[in-house]
This record gives structure tokens, sequence and C-alpha cells, in this order.
């Protein structure tokens, strides 16, 4: 029997080079979340349809053709305008027919014709209103209009004859950026009350978790109405806004503070927080330079997730009278002509509003489970 010494392992000669595979790539986490938050197809829809929608809000008052409280004479529950190409020999020329009212023979209800032998022009970058942007710049440029005796209405006009689409457009500002101050403040909230929680522990802890099984008891909408039936009537819009916001941040916190507490419960005594404390840290700089970026990822997952209620919030207050008021926008606001049902059947285009309420809800769920996916240090 051969002895094992005379066994030739016969192994080929690889040098270190040969064995680095080039085409291994060493990635750090947050290219790793970046790659898997790409590969998330709705995501990869989300994020482009929300940031457009925010763009939208910014420069609204350049995108919407009239200021959101402008009547326009002669246009009561005026029908979304039609638009027709190819005007003067130009196909892609946009114009539109000048409308008559008139009364319907048999229902006598209120009709607008098309005249087509008047025809309309749609122009680009026009001037119009004046307006501020950001409160820093004012400008009167617009994005479209019309010259003459006529009015384009995308999306059709209330029952004051005001324009639809431009309020729709307006009032975003209001509805996608409440629930961003929302979220914010429920974010410092959460993480300053569940981070003293989780890291003091004893009588402290004790003390927070009751107060925030409290406020969970109390059911979340009755609260809201009550906190905004108590903001002044006469208040300027802005004031309202910042309340609003205010309101519905109050229990927005609690949900956020519970998870921070039970991530700090679990990293609290390990061996790098230790060290900080030897060092001389502080307890709040511990908790805000070491332990919540350890599950920053998270955190950026809920608060995603936050921002739709937050909207929703928002809208159903306002819906039914108690959160924006006129003269203020919002699409809540815009929505409170849905609420008579014989009109709605008569003028559909009214509820156009809801369909941003619907798509910008859909898209932050979107990205949240993109975010979420992308976070999970198990996904694939």
């Amino acid at each position: 029997m051969e002895s094992p010494q005379n066994i030739s392992t016969a192994l080929p000669d690889v040098s270190a080079a040969q064995v680095a595979d080039d085409s291994i790539e060493y990635l750090s986490r947050g290219k790793l979340i970046r790659r898997r938050f790409w590969r998330h197809r709705l995501a990869r829809l989300g994020l482009p349809v929300l940031v457009l929608l925010y763009l939208m809000a910014i420069f609204a008052d350049f995108i919407a053709p009239y200021p959101a409280h402008l009547r326009l004479k002669g246009y009561k529950d005026a029908p979304p305008s039609v638009i027709h190409f190819g005007l003067d020999g130009k196909p892609f020329q946009p114009y539109v027919y000048a409308r008559k009212r008139e009364f319907h023979p048999k229902t006598f209800r209120e009709i607008y014709t098309e005249q087509e032998e008047v025809k309309f022009p749609i122009h680009f970058f026009v001037r119009g209103e004046p307006y501020s942007i950001l409160g820093l710049f004012k400008l009167d440029l617009r994005l479209f209009g019309v010259d003459g005796d006529t009015n384009i209405t995308l999306f059709g006009t209330d029952s004051v004859s005001r324009d639809l689409f431009s309020r729709t457009i307006i009032a975003a500002r209001v509805s996608l950026f409440v629930g961003l101050g929302g979220v914010a403040i429920s974010f410092v909230l959460g993480c300053l009350i569940g981070g003293i929680s989780g890291y003091a522990g004893g009588i402290v802890d004790e003390a927070i978790q009751r107060i925030i099984d409290l406020l969970i008891a109390i059911p979340t909408l009755p609260l809201w109405m009550v906190l905004s039936a108590a903001i002044p009537r006469e208040w300027p819009v802005e004031h309202t806004f910042f309340a609003i916001t205010i309101v519905l941040s109050i229990v927005g916190w609690t949900g956020l503070a519970r998870v921070v507490r039970g991530k700090l419960l679990s990293l609290r005594d390990l061996d790098f927080v230790v060290a900080s404390k030897l060092c001389g840290g502080s307890d709040l700089y511990i908790i805000s330079r070491h332990l919540l970026p350890n599950f920053a990822s998270h955190l950026i997952v809920t608060l995603t997730l936050a921002i739709p209620g937050m909207i929703l919030g928002e809208t159903a207050l306002s819906f039914i009278g108690i959160g924006m008021l006129e003269p203020g926008v919002s699409w809540g606001v815009l929505l409170q002509d849905t609420m008579n049902f014989g009109a709605l059947v008569h003028q559909p285009w009214k509820l156009i509003p809801g369909v941003f309420i619907i798509v910008t809800v859909l898209m932050f769920n979107f990205v949240g489970d993109g975010l979420r996916d992308a976070a999970d240090p198990y996904s694939l």
C-alpha cells in the first residue's frame, strides 16, 4: 500500500492573481441598498412620479394658467376643455373652440357647446397674473394660456366658476407638504422620546411607555377632529397650515418611538456604546451619533410609509370642513364639492383631485416597499 507521503495531490499551481476574480464587486451597505432599491420595479416608478408631483407643487403658480381664486365669468360648472390640434396649417398647434352656455331643452340644465367657427390658439410661456415662487422671486410668466374672449379649463370649473386645474395644482402645495411637515415633527419627537425611553430604562422608560399607551388608546380621527376644531377660523392660511401639521403629528410619533426604544434596548449594552461612555460621550451624543445611525435605514422606511397617512389625514379633516378652509386650498377642500351626489353625477370632473390623492399615496407606498426590501439584509 502506498504511503500517504508518496501520494501526489496533483493540485494545479494557481497564483493569487488567478484566484482573485475580477467579476466580484465589493459594495458598501449604502450601495447595496441603492442597488436593491432600483431592482424594485414599482419603486422605480414611484420615485420619479413623486419627484414630479413635488416639483409641480413648488412651481404650481407657473403651471396653473389662473390664480386659485380667480372666477371665470360665464364658466360655472363648465366641463373640461377639449384640446384640438392643427391650426393655420400647423399640425402640432393646439387650440380650443369658443364655448357657448345654453340650456338643455328637456332637462333645463346648463350645457356648453363648442362654436367650431371660432378658434383660439393655445400659447406657451404667456404673461398672466403676477405671483411669487417660494416668496423669493416675483414673476408673471405662466406655462400656457389662450388669448381672446375665452378660457381654457383642462379639468373643468367648480360651482363658482374657478378653474379646477389651477386649483388642483396649487392645492398640491398644502396636501403634499403637510405630510412632510407632520412626518418631520413626528420623526424628531419619536427619535427623541423613544431614544430617551430605550436608553435610560427604569422608571423613565415605564412612564414614557404608559403615556404612549394612553395616546395610542385614543381613536386618531376623533382626536384630530377635536384638535382641528379648536383652531380659530379667523387665522390666516399659513397659520392654519402649521396648526394642521402639528395636529397630524400629535400621535404620529408614538409608533416610531416604540421602534426606536426597542432598537436602543438591544444596542445600548454593546461594546462600542460602552467604549463611547468611557471616553466621556454624553447620552445625547451616543444616541444621535452611534445608536440611531445603526438602524437609520429602518427609520427612513418608517417615515416614507407614514407620509401617506398624514396626507390622508389632512384630506379627511379638510373634506369634513375642520381642516383647511377657504381661502386655503388643498385636495381635501376641493373634494368638498363631491358631497352633493346629484351634482357629482352631472360634473364628474370634480373627482379629479381625488385621483391625485390616490396616485400620491400609491407612489409613496411603492417607494416605501422598495426601501423596506432594500434595507432588509436578507432580501435577494
